[in-house]
């Protein structure tokens, strides 16, 4: 409950109830919160869930952390996850998947699987070509691994494949990458490797300290200049070895430049003369990067040409521009890309342009200089998580499924909740990411025979994705549409006229009142005529509408005979005064037990002492509740308000015969003496003769019968779907659903 909304009902139930409620209600209230153990669930619902399937450091960092921060500059709320340890009730919680570099496993292909069947879209984002042997053969390291490690790392590479085409998408961060991965996948997304904040924020200081130190040398000179190579792993040097000689005619050439060597690198025997002019630095922590890389002066970047070595990345360009040091690299892949030759950095065709470059760079400091502040501008502009976010969010977003959510008080059946759920189960079947919202503990989801449809309790968990549309179903639900900002359209579901719910004097019905002419902001939508009506009549608010349905698969025809004794069966929740189930049972009260039974079906209320029942059934499942209806061949409707009345519309599709009083909430389709008998509310008499009468009149009680089952056809769900989604602003599609798979193993 928000703060906002626990203050005004502390202030109504004193001014309304008095110090003595206020004080029970609060004490009532301290218990069920506090003292009672409530453990909130660890999982919360958010945009985009990052599964990380790689073990270096590296590559997750940008791939996982740098893309979760774009899309945080943009409006998403992220998620990530260690494949091993995902779980498959994520899938609950999150709008869209991205998996980095993850191998397949029977969890990661149960989570797309079930993904797929909520209209969640799957993400593969990969930043090496790891994904086949035709790729990764070219990798020379891969012939020093013993026939075990090669067997281990082919058998990665082809799980990460298999993960890889089950995906919708793929985000990569190369032209080259994009080429290959386009045959695996529909459509590839580019999105390079970019700077965080946290790279911003330590390549400054470290131009700072590079800037103070030089400002305070008052001593000797140090005219070293220092080429650096960043190897990061051993499958690199192949790449040195590129450009070994070059580096070598440098140190003969230039008797103060020097080699700066970090991470691992073997380096050969043609170097051997030079050991005292290169440095070495151990594979380091990457918040050290940024003060090793500021204190070279050159950024060496060889790269073999190999197909795997144009997929790579230019990481190496944008960390030495980040401290204004400029790269000369080869003219190959990313580099090729995106370096400026000349403007920005240095591309490298030849051996003899890498001897003339290092050459030109060694000798002129105004050049490196140049370089290296463009190099700044060009990652600052464009390779930041800050300056690039917006365009990976916008692909993200153009591929995912409209998600639309229902708030419903409680998951607890009863016709304005099924409603709710067969919407919901239309709106899955067409492609809709579809959730529902409970405001009380229920946090199951709710599974039937048309499938599963997500449920997150409000009070176990907190809220920060979008929903493009979000549905109110009860006055006491549109809080949340006012209080959650993440919300691009707000519907309410009006489904009564929910003041009535509460007898005169309560001051609940000024709450439940206020949502009908408060808001502006908000599209109503009804299911009946009568609310359509009384909503434009009383408060000048236009609606959508849609009649309700009825599913025959659930309520099928049974033929009765009506000989024997009568079952008569007796609806409603008989807390709710405006379900007048008092009324029905003073009808049957009167009736012979030798020539009747009595049947009370209730999904919340227990029937009272003075009721004489004959058989209770409680909390029947939807699913089974045609077979109560088709069990029994009267059934006794005695509601004073209803906006619209689903077990007249039930009997009559299971082949028994409705004996109601007429409310504005099924006039609509019931018909006396046609499909219905319809008797006097409040008068008991009246009930009493009708019920006699259609156990004695066989033409009558055939007629109703079949022209009952007639209106019940009329309005089957199937006939239905269209409008439906017309209501949220959809169109009809075909009715194949993409997690069939899925949905056979439900049933």
């Amino acid at each position: 409950m928000g703060i906002n909304t626990l203050m005004k009902k502390t202030v109504s139930t004193m001014k309304y109830e008095g110090s003595k409620a206020l004080m029970r209600k609060a004490y009532g209230y301290t218990k069920k919160r506090i003292l009672k153990k409530h453990i909130p669930s660890k999982y919360h619902f958010k945009d985009i869930l990052f599964i990380n399937g790689c073990s270096l450091p590296h590559p997750p960092r940008y791939r996982v952390d740098h893309q979760i921060e774009q899309l945080h500059f943009n409006g998403y709320s992220c998620d990530s996850v260690y494949y091993e340890e995902l779980d498959i009730e994520m899938v609950r919680y999150y709008r869209a998947f991205v998996f980095f570099r993850c191998p397949h496993t029977e969890v990661v292909e149960e989570l797309i699987t079930k993904a797929k069947y909520f209209n969640k879209t799957v993400f593969f984002d990969i930043d090496d070509l790891v994904i086949d042997h035709k790729y990764v053969k070219e990798i020379d390291y891969l012939n020093t691994m013993s026939k075990d490690e090669l067997d281990q790392y082919m058998d990665g590479v082809n799980r990460t494949q298999k993960t890889l085409r089950m995906c919708d998408y793929a985000i990569t961060t190369t032209g080259a990458l994009a080429t290959e991965l386009n045959n695996y996948v529909d459509e590839v997304f580019v999105n390079r490797n970019v700077a965080s904040e946290k790279m911003l924020d330590l390549s400054l200081k470290a131009l700072k300290e590079k800037e103070l130190k030089a400002s305070e040398n008052t001593g000797a000179v140090d005219d070293r200049i220092i080429m650096g190579y960043f190897s990061g792993s051993i499958t690199h040097n192949e790449d040195f070895n590129l450009i070994i000689n070059v580096v070598k005619e440098m140190f003969e050439k230039h008797s103060n430049v020097y080699l700066k060597v970090v991470g691992i690198l073997d380096i050969p025997t043609e170097l051997s003369d030079y050991k005292d002019r290169i440095i070495f630095e151990k594979f380091t922590d990457w918040t050290n990067l940024p003060d090793l890389i500021a204190n070279i002066h050159i950024n060496l970047a060889p790269l073999v040409q190999s197909i795997f070595n144009e997929a790579k990345s230019e990481n190496k360009w944008t960390e030495a521009a980040l401290v204004k040091i400029p790269t000369v690299a080869s003219s190959i892949g990313a580099f090729k890309e995106v370096v400026t030759h000349e403007q920005d950095g240095i591309l490298c065709n030849s051996i003899e342009d890498w001897k003339f470059y290092l050459d030109k760079l060694i000798t002129d400091s105004a050049y490196r200089e140049a370089l290296g502040k463009q190099a700044y501008s060009s990652v600052i502009s464009g390779w930041t998580t800050l300056s690039s976010g917006y365009k990976l969010f916008e692909f993200i977003e153009s591929k995912l499924h409209d998600n639309i959510a229902f708030v419903l008080p409680s998951t607890q059946i009863s016709g304005g909740v099924n409603v709710v759920i067969k919407h919901c189960n239309i709106l899955r079947d067409q492609g809709k990411d579809v959730t529902i919202i409970s405001m009380s503990e229920d946090d199951k989801n709710i599974v039937n025979k048309d499938g599963e449809i997500v449920v997150i309790s409000y009070h176990r968990h907190t809220f920060h994705g979008l929903f493009r549309k979000c549905v109110a179903t009860l006055w006491s639900t549109t809080e949340f549409l006012n209080m959650y900002s993440k919300i691009r359209e707000k519907y309410y579901l009006v489904q009564n006229f929910e003041t009535n719910f509460y007898e005169p004097g309560n001051h609940m019905r000024a709450w439940a009142n206020l949502t009908y002419n408060f808001f502006s902001d908000i599209k109503y939508i009804t299911i009946s005529k009568w609310c359509e009506q009384w909503l434009l009549d009383k408060y000048n608010k236009k609606s959508g509408y849609v009649e309700n349905g009825i599913d025959l698969s659930v309520f099928q025809y049974k033929e009765r005979s009506f000989e024997g004794k009568i079952k008569i069966l007796i609806e409603g929740n008989s807390n709710d005064y405006y379900k007048n189930v008092d009324e029905s049972f003073k009808i049957t009260n009167q009736l012979d037990r030798d020539q009747f039974e009595i049947w009370y079906l209730s999904y919340s209320g227990k029937p009272k002492e003075w009721y004489k029942v004959d058989h209770f059934l409680n909390k029947v499942p939807h699913d089974e509740v045609g077979k109560v209806y088709a069990s029994c061949d009267i059934l006794l409707k005695s509601s004073l308000l209803e906006s619209f009345s689903y077990p007249p519309l039930e009997m009559m599709a299971t082949g028994g015969v409705a004996v109601v009083a007429p409310n504005e909430g099924n006039i609509e389709y019931l018909v006396h003496e046609d499909n219905c008998l319809l008797y006097e509310q409040g008068n008991p008499e009246s009930a009493l003769q009708m019920i006699k009468e259609v156990c004695n009149n066989s033409t009558l009680r055939e007629r109703i019968i079949e022209n009952g089952l007639k209106t019940a056809q009329r309005k089957e769900w199937k006939n239905l779907e269209g409008e439906v989604l017309a209501l949220y602003g959809y169109q009809l599609k075909s009715t194949e659903h993409n997690g069939e798979n899925y949905e056979a193993k439900l049933v």
